[in-house]
């Protein structure tokens, strides 16, 4: 981390955990490389248990050097500038986390609350840096994110398999009619969503979007050739026609669906 981004860290982390409904603060990897990144921005995840200032007052605690000052309508997410660096911090409730936890661990009829949002809230959990903690709470969440057990995994794959079926399928489609802007969205969603399937296989959470490139191909459980098969597919240089792209995407769905 470099220098600046310390600085700022402690400066938020101290403010924030002077607010007593401050549970725990967590530094996300995105601020993990240099500002010059495209990538980089100041996430922290700020985990309450109990009230917090409001909006207009936050603005006010931040620093008069911050700008372009924005909050969402519910308060979950402050954003702003100071200077050239994008901060966020989101604010997270304790209860709703451990409801959360509980329903994949214990409560798998209420999944349908997870499966829309996929396993990346859990990843940041289980990942981002530890700033400040007030208690052992983290801690003790990150024990029982380690104790998912099967049926999660296989609900969670079922889910994001079938939805890379159906991009699967709306890219045979939009190949068939020519129509390029559904064969854009429908590759992504694919190659998504066969992503994401590959992570359940393994039973890991879901980077943020950036990482999956790196992190999906790190993985033990892939089939085979699938390093190969998925960067030809995301290359825009191979001069790989859209029904030869097509034919690709349905050879990697089979082999996925055989793990």
């Amino acid at each position: 981390m470099k220098y600046k981004t310390k600085l700022l860290v402690e400066r938020f982390t101290e403010l924030l955990s002077s607010w007593k409904g401050v549970e725990c603060i967590t530094l996300n990897e995105a601020a993990m490389p240099d500002t010059s990144d495209p990538y980089f921005a100041l996430i922290l995840d700020v985990f309450c248990s109990g009230s917090i200032p409001g909006a207009e007052e936050r603005c006010r605690l931040y620093g008069d050097d911050i700008a372009a000052f924005e909050s969402s309508g519910q308060s979950e997410k402050d954003r702003f500038l100071i200077g050239d660096i994008p901060v966020r911090l989101e604010f997270k409730k304790t209860k709703k986390i451990d409801e959360l936890v509980d329903i994949a661990r214990n409560n798998h009829e209420k999944l349908w609350l997870i499966k829309d949002s996929g396993t990346y809230g859990f990843y940041r959990l289980a990942n981002c840096e530890i700033v400040f903690s007030r208690t052992d709470w983290i801690n003790g969440v990150r024990d029982q994110l380690t104790q998912f057990g099967d049926k999660f995994w296989t609900e969670m794959r079922n889910a994001v398999q079938s939805k890379m079926e159906h991009f699967l399928a709306d890219l045979g489609a939009a190949c068939f009619q020519g129509d390029k802007f559904h064969y854009l969205i429908a590759s992504g969603g694919f190659i998504k969503s066969a992503c994401l399937t590959l992570f359940c296989i393994n039973k890991r959470f879901e980077p943020s979007h950036r990482a999956y490139f790196k992190q999906v191909l790190e993985l033990p459980v892939l089939p085979a050739s699938f390093a190969a098969e998925f960067e030809t597919f995301l290359g825009n240089d191979t001069g790989i026609a859209p029904d030869s792209r097509f034919h690709l995407a349905k050879i990697i769905a089979h082999k996925i669906v055989q793990l």
